[in-house]
Parts: structure tokens; sequence; C-alpha cells
């Protein structure tokens, strides 16, 4: 089979024209900038880390269920593929998919809407920052550095994926982290990123909309009668029904599936498309400084997509069966974060000695840090311990 290659878009981001690494290094010899980072990023802690942590059902109740480790392959997956259609470059795509999750706590959206309350004083947690701090301070691998030493484009796709970043509080510890890592390399923040990054986040959508829909049902928090009150769900799953006569659930829910990425994905393309049509991009410093970005779904898909969302919201997220475990999420992390921060001589003795000499709100980043890069089972085995000393 022939393997296809073909000429990058003028707007695309060239590994060759890369703004470079915060270290220089020699380059790699069989491996461009992105591609490095990719591997970079597959090799790293963090990145294994992802297969135990939730995505949206607690990670250990079902092997079936999704994890941030797959879930963040599946989005690479629909990452390369628009990018490969769009003549983008597909390295970074998948560095940027690959990565967007790093930053999450245990026990998923519970963990980080209880570790934010821990940190409310400190200036709060957001996994999108603590995703760039572990690329750039936590991960160590290298005796050189600190971090990962990734390429500026890809720093700049893990920060401003969802877009440019205004609205961070500057007198707050993220915000002093921000601040001062820009300070060392300006990852331009008042800009879109590129139109790799762009996609890779919309890809992120894409992936979790519909993978929930697969989980949500294997879950039994819904039946396919009730997922059809949205006329886009409805409309396949009756030509669905029309070419297979004989089909049961489960797998009507996989066809399903499989053709509403396809669905949204050729939606994307086609809007996209007419965007870059529309603002005909000379380089991909036209596709930054544009006033709104440029992939998009169109007005009709995104009207489909709030109302999938408030069903999932509505029907998995949401769901009182699940309300259990949320609160034994949240009372993991609160009462392993409060004792930590008040009991520092609990903590591991590499841990311990970053604590020493630090102010309250230095030790309670460290001890964040330390939290944040837990698993769902690390997490719950820590508490237990921890806990158990303190009632001794």
């Amino acid at each position: 089979m022939d393997i296809l290659v073909y000429k990058k878009a003028k707007y695309a981001t060239f590994s060759n024209n890369s703004k470079g690494r915060l270290y220089t290094e020699n380059e790699s010899q069989h491996r461009n900038p992105f591609h490095r980072d990719k591997d970079r990023i597959i090799h790293s802690e963090h990145f294994r880390l992802l297969k135990h942590k939730t995505q949206v059902f607690i990670a250990h109740t079902e092997d079936y269920y999704r994890t941030r480790l797959t879930h963040s392959i599946e989005v690479s997956q629909i990452a390369r593929t628009i990018a490969r259609i769009l003549k983008l470059d597909e390295d970074l795509s998948e560095v940027l998919a690959l990565s967007h999750d790093l930053g999450h706590p245990p026990f998923s959206h519970s963990g980080e809407e209880a570790l934010d309350e821990c940190m409310a004083e400190f200036g709060g947690f957001d996994h999108n920052v603590q995703t760039l701090k572990i690329v750039t301070r936590l991960e160590k691998r290298y005796p050189d550095f600190d971090g990962l030493n990734l390429s500026w484009e890809t720093l700049e796709g893990i920060l401003k994926h969802n877009g440019p970043i205004t609205n961070y509080k500057k007198n707050s510890p993220i915000g002093f982290f921000i601040e001062d890592y820009i300070s060392q390399y300006d990852l331009e923040i008042n800009t879109y990123a590129s139109l790799e990054a762009q996609i890779s986040s919309l890809s992120d959508d894409i992936a979790y909309n519909n993978h929930d829909i697969d989980d949500g049902f294997r879950a039994n928090k819904f039946k396919i009668r009730d997922i059809c009150e949205i006329p886009l769900i409805d409309k396949i799953y009756k030509d669905i029904i029309k070419e297979y006569t004989r089909i049961d659930d489960f797998m009507i829910i996989q066809e399903l599936v499989r053709r509403l990425i396809g669905f949204m994905v050729n939606d994307l393309l086609e809007q996209t498309t007419k965007n870059i049509e529309i603002l005909n991009p000379k380089n991909v410093k036209d596709i930054r400084l544009h006033d709104n970005p440029i992939a998009a779904f169109s007005h009709n898909m995104k009207k489909q997509d709030k109302e999938l969302r408030k069903f999932l919201y509505e029907r998995v997220y949401s769901h009182s069966s699940m309300d259990k475990d949320r609160n034994n999420a949240r009372k993991i992390i609160k009462e392993l974060f409060d004792a930590l921060i008040n009991n520092n001589d609990l903590l591991p003795s590499q841990v311990y000695q970053l604590c020493e000499g630090k102010s309250l709100s230095d030790k309670a980043f460290i001890i964040c840090d330390f939290i944040a890069s837990m698993t769902d089972r690390s997490a719950t085995a820590n508490h237990a311990k921890v806990i158990h000393q303190i009632n001794l």
C-alpha cells in the first residue's frame, strides 16, 4: 500500500520553523521537534498515571469504562485524522491531544472541585494550569532541566487550546505561576493558539460526548429511547434500524456512536474549511492573531452539541446513583489534604523535605501537587493510611 504524503497548508505549524525550547538541546537525528514532544509525553510518569484516573465513572468499578488514559488516546486519534485532512501538523495535534488531561487529579471533576476548595485561600486549583506545571517543572526525567522542555508551540497549545488566557487572577499563586513562566518564556497568552491546538480541543469535545454515551448506556443511566429525544440522535437511530432490522441495543449504541463521531468530524471539517476560506490566512501567525477561533462547529451542530451535553449532564454526570461515588471522592481528597497540611510528618520523606522551611502557601501547593498526581486507587490508599495514623 502506498503511504500518503501530503504538502502541509501554508497556515499549518511547521516544525522546522519552531520557536525552539526554553533550554537549548541538540535536535533529534530522526524526529522533528513535535514528534519528539509526543514521545516525551508518552514516556512521562504523569501520562502513565492517567490509566488509573477516572474519566466519568470511578476507574476501578468496571474495567470497560474509559479512563483518562484511554480518553486521551481516543482524542489523539480524532485530532490526527482532522489534522491530516486539513493538512496541518499531525504530530503537534497528537501531542496536544495526548497531554491535555495530564493535570487532572484523581476522581475526575469531583476530585478537581474538592482540590479547588482545599486550595481556595491559596488561589485555587485548575487542571489546565497543572498540566503546564507538570510539563515545565514537576516531571523529573532529565539532569539538565526540570520538566520535559517541550517546544514553544506545544506549550502554547497546552495553555491556550481553549483560547487566550485572560481571566486568571494575577495576584493569585496560579497567576504568579503563569506570570513567572511567561516572563521566562513568552507564550503570547493574549492570542489564540495554532489551528492544531484548536482542533485538538474540539476533538476532546467529540471524544468525550460520544464515548460518554457509550459508557453511560453500559452503566444503565439511560435507554436508547431517552437519548433519541435529541433530534440528531433520533435521525441516526432511525437510519440504523432501517438499515439493520435485526440488531440489539448494545450494537445500536456502538453504531450510533461511530456515526455520530463521523457526523461531528465532518461538520467540524466543513465549517473550519469555510472559516479558512474567509480568512485566507497566509501563515500560522494569521491564525493566532484572528479575533475568533478558526476551528469550529456549524451553528446547527453547536445547538445539537448543547442538547447532547445537557442530556449527559442530567442523565449521566448528575445521576443520583453517582452521588455516593462523588461524595466519597470529595471526602477522600479533602480529608487527605487537611491531614497532610496540618501534619507534615505524615508526608513521604521526599515531599516532607520539599516542605521544610516553606511558608504555609508554598506547603499547600507542594501538597496539592502531591495529591493531584495520585491515581484514584493511590489516593484511596493514602487516605486510609493517613486517617489510620491520625487515629492511632
